[in-house]
């Protein structure tokens, strides 16, 4: 009890979240008048990252920061507008396609939000959409990003429940079908209700033109996601020939990208690469540290006497990991709650791991669309000056359908697992 309240304490007054996991351990071993676990501490953080799965992320990182500087990223849209074409609406279609394309190269949620309001929002801005509509849909895009391979969010749970990581990052296929799908029907909707302005109108042969000088561009998640499902790679060697295939696209073909940025590129990548190692390895001393002290235990009796199904574990565990994600980022949660709860859903309830990994990866997902912190909204609102509160209140039909999808996958295990 005097552990949580330091680390709540602590976190309230701005320590970041690795730091707080750390400093919770220390603080908790000398609660309980135990400083030989203390011997063990730095033994533990560094096995938290000693695995192979985890090079894949900078991997990952360094493919978003190439693709982003070699103009890959305009090329996905200009692809997406000639496919989608002069319907009712059709940027806010675009906008959410080019999310779909980029997501299967940058993998992050809130990178992919701050690089697409830099190029969607101005774009629908100029055909008549309002910029707040334009920013919230723009990041309820940019929510494909840890769902569809490859998948930052998806590495490190597969590595905190030591299931395979090819496995989860197919296991995330289907599901970022259906958010586009049902994102797709939400804009269709509100598309006859406001009346959204039609694309402007292009030739067959601008249309043919466009995919010819775009279609490069998929390459690189071909070359990702093909290789992973082929068997032909594992994803951190499919990460290594998409990073390859970034560089080679963004200098030979789109001609934007230049060999002098290479190393400010590496640097950027390098240290968003630790900060979320970091906190791979403060999570694991935690985790160490939550089951020396039978904390998953003490859980599993009070979540028992609440749930009786695997059913309604899993939405009781949506309800939690739904307000935890409102105040906590992606990645913290995830490695402060999986730990916790998914020896309870694979041993008591019998749900597979991958399963739930989908599930508990969108739910904390969709916490960054959720106020009061909302911080996907707060990213968008540093590009476009658009107001968060008014963002999440104008795209609110996108977080209920977001949730409903939420509880589609909940129920229906082949909705994740359909690939596998």
């Amino acid at each position: 009890m005097l552990t949580s309240a330091f680390f709540l304490a602590i976190m309230l007054v701005g320590v970041p979240i690795g730091l707080c996991l750390c400093l919770s351990g220390i603080f908790y071993i000398y609660s309980i008048d135990n400083p030989v676990l203390l011997q063990s501490y730095a033994t533990q953080m560094f096995a938290g990252v000693d695995s192979y799965g985890l090079i894949a992320i900078p991997l990952f990182i360094l493919i978003g920061e190439v693709m982003n500087s070699g103009g890959i990223t305009k090329r996905l849209v200009d692809l997406s507008m000639a496919f989608i074409g002069s319907v009712k609406g059709g940027l806010a279609y675009v906008n959410i396609l080019a999310n779909m394309l980029v997501s299967s190269i940058i993998g992050s949620a809130t990178a992919q939000v701050a690089i697409m309001s830099q190029v969607m929002v101005p774009e629908m801005e100029k055909q008549g959409y309002d910029k707040t509509f334009a920013a919230g849909l723009t990041v309820y895009g940019g929510m494909l990003g840890p769902i569809i391979p490859p998948s930052v969010m998806f590495v490190v749970y597969s590595v905190l429940a030591q299931v395979a990581v090819g496995d989860m990052l197919i296991a995330g296929i289907l599901p970022g079908i259906l958010l586009t799908v049902l994102f797709f029907i939400v804009i269709a909707c509100m598309g006859w209700v406001y009346n959204y302005p039609r694309s402007a109108k292009r030739t067959l042969r601008e249309r043919a033109r466009t995919v010819l000088v775009s279609s490069p561009t998929l390459l690189i998640p071909l070359v990702i996601v093909g290789s992973i499902l082929t068997g032909f790679a594992n994803p951190t060697e499919a990460a290594a020939v998409g990073a390859v295939s970034a560089v080679l696209v963004g200098r030979y073909v789109t001609r934007e990208f230049k060999y002098s940025e290479l190393r400010a590129i590496m640097l950027r990548s390098a240290i968003y690469s630790a900060i979320v190692l970091f906190l791979v390895a403060a999570a694991s001393v935690f985790s160490w540290l939550l089951i020396y002290g039978k904390v998953p235990q003490m859980v599993t009796a009070w979540v028992q006497t609440v749930a009786k199904d695997p059913v309604t574990f899993l939405l009781l565990v949506n309800v939690i990991l739904l307000i935890i994600g409102t105040v906590i980022d992606g990645i913290p949660g995830l490695i402060m709650t999986a730990p916790i709860l998914l020896p309870i859903a694979t041993e008591v309830y019998g749900i597979d791991p991958r399963h739930f990994g989908v599930v508990i990866v969108i739910n904390l997902v969709l916490g960054l669309m959720s106020p009061p912190v909302g911080l996907s909204f707060f990213v968008a609102a540093a590009v476009t000056g658009a107001k968060p509160g008014k963002m999440f209140i104008v795209t609110l039909p996108f977080f209920i359908i977001s949730c409903i999808a939420l509880v589609m996958l909940s129920l229906f295990p082949s909705l994740s697992l359909g690939l596998l």
